[in-house]
């Protein structure tokens, strides 16, 4: 990468292209079945140790799972006795779900509010319970996950041993209706009649009334409680939540503004960035997407409509109105079209583990930036460029309007993101890789994949390029003869954050895939 001393990665080699192998698949379909429309995963993502993986969808519910095969082998210095190896099948299982959001009616605004989750996030774990935000249109909320011990009844109220027949009250078949009681248990009227033998009260009563002692077994179950609701402070969508490094703030941003929230405060936020014009005609774009440094905590990152990322210091001003650097690529003269402002808009925006680098996602292409070079991308990486000519389709279809996630891997040397067919690609990043996968959304990933050019390349942008204009001369075919299919859309995937391991959505299905 030629943006500087301390590169996300350095080797002395070009890396070799992964091989990616499926590894699970939740709610798989069965061919020919319908998805519900509540079903649609709509966010996905990993928390920081990578033991944890969390899903929202458009039915306002949270589900989270576990990885199970990191909990088998024992301690890291048992694992480096036994020569264990790190590329062991990696495995999840489900551990639970929770309803986050509910549809709603603003009556001021005659607004539906539907429940999806359009992003979740994990905050700091504690005394064994892990903590996260999720958030739909308006409302984020903060959840807290953990294990309680099952408690039970271990004692009933009338000692075994008066009882006659079984012994058992549970087992009467009719109620006693009770009369006024005496001390002791004992009744001024003693014509009790009982159409059961199974229980009769001694004569004078009990002489003492025994409660049910609650005792806690073994067993557990997860409990997932709402702390706060952090409400009322967004206009307009919300697209985006962050973190803050500090583990006490994290902000939220929708189409114009971007609040700063206190984890602990749930009715008071600070607004820090407002595009807002004073006349809503002169609005020439908005925010798309935040995110927060992942080291300091005094800079965060914004994505504009216009293709513009602005990065941001919050020790200038209380108003970030100005921003530190602006990152933007100036178009080649003559290529303006209709459409060079829409696909021009940035979807995702995501920082790279160390922070040197900010990963973007427009509408035909990946893009690495330095944050010490605001003159252009490091690195352009085109995800579909077979699509170009088909653009005035994508346009009447509302295709281009999708937005598309993106992620790095952990140590900064491969993106990737999602596109049609289900197919998702994974390219390269480090000096001299010509890596650029295409993979598929089955349990078979590897059987749409771009062959790799023979010949090296000065760029990566190019050489892909290279790679996918095959498939432009038909445009109902992809870069490999496919046809491809604008219904079936590949929106949201994680990368694992110090594993090669990609988790990515697919209508309700969740697939996970290794190398």
């Amino acid at each position: 990468m030629n943006g500087g001393d301390d590169a996300v990665v350095a080797p002395e080699e070009p890396l070799q292209p992964l091989e990616w192998k499926f590894s699970q698949v939740f709610g798989e379909r069965a061919a020919g079945e319908e998805v519900q429309e509540v079903d649609i995963i709509s966010a996905i993502e990993f928390d920081k140790s990578g033991d944890h993986l969390a899903t929202g969808d458009r039915g306002g519910r949270v589900v989270l799972f576990e990885r199970t095969d990191s909990k088998d082998h024992g301690s890291r210095k048992d694992l480096e006795s036994t020569d264990y190896s790190n590329s062991r099948h990696p495995e999840f299982r489900y551990k639970t779900e929770f309803q986050s959001h509910e549809p709603e009616f603003d009556y001021l605004k005659s607004l539906e509010i539907e429940e999806k989750i359009n992003k979740i996030k994990w905050c700091q774990t504690a005394n064994g319970a892990v903590f996260l935000l999720s958030t739909n249109d308006k409302t984020i909320k903060f959840w807290k996950v953990q294990e309680k011990k099952v408690k039970k009844v271990s004692d009933m109220n009338i000692d075994p041993s008066k009882a006659n027949g079984n012994g058992s009250i549970a087992s009467s078949s009719n109620s006693c209706i009770l009369k006024p009681h005496l001390a002791n248990g004992g009744s001024s009227d003693k014509t009790y009649s009982y159409q059961s033998n199974d229980f009769s009260f001694p004569p004078g009563g009990l002489p003492s009334l025994r409660l049910p002692s609650v005792v806690a077994s073994h067993e557990t179950s997860l409990l997932a409680r709402c702390r706060r609701v952090y409400a009322h402070a967004h206009d307009y969508h919300i697209n985006s939540i962050s973190n803050n490094s500090d583990g006490e703030t994290f902000i939220s941003a929708d189409d114009l503004r971007i609040n700063l929230w206190n984890l602990e405060i749930s009715n008071q936020s600070f607004n820090i960035v407002d595009v807002k014009p004073a006349n809503m005609e002169d609005l020439t774009e908005v925010i798309t997407s935040a995110e927060f440094h992942p080291t300091h905590c005094n800079t965060l990152a914004y994505s504009s409509s216009k293709g513009s990322i602005r990065l941001v210091d919050l020790r200038q001003s209380a108003l970030c109105d100005s921003h530190a650097k602006l990152f933007e690529e100036q178009e080649a003269p003559g290529s303006r079209s209709f459409f060079t402002e829409i696909i021009a808009s940035i979807s995702d925006i995501k920082f790279a583990r160390e922070g040197r680098y900010i990963l973007s996602r427009d509408y035909m292409s990946l893009k690495l930036w330095d944050i010490n070079m605001d003159s252009g991308p490091v690195s352009t990486f085109r995800v579909h460029e077979y699509l170009r000519p088909k653009l005035c389709d994508l346009y009447e279809n509302d295709s281009i309007f999708d937005k598309f996630e993106c992620c790095l891997s952990g140590d900064g040397s491969r993106v990737s993101t999602g596109s049609y067919s289900n197919l998702f690609r994974v390219f390269g990043c480090a000096p001299g890789s010509t890596e650029a996968t295409t993979l598929e959304a089955s349990k078979n990933p590897m059987r749409r994949q771009v062959p790799t050019p023979s010949r090296p390349s000065r760029s990566i942008g190019n050489s892909i390029t290279r790679v996918v204009r095959r498939g432009a001369e038909n445009t109902g075919v992809d870069a490999n003869g496919n046809s491809f299919d604008f219904t079936t859309k590949l929106l949201h995937l994680a990368w694992h954050p110090s594993e090669n391991s990609i988790a990515c959505a697919a209508a309700n299905s969740l697939y996970m895939y290794y190398a």
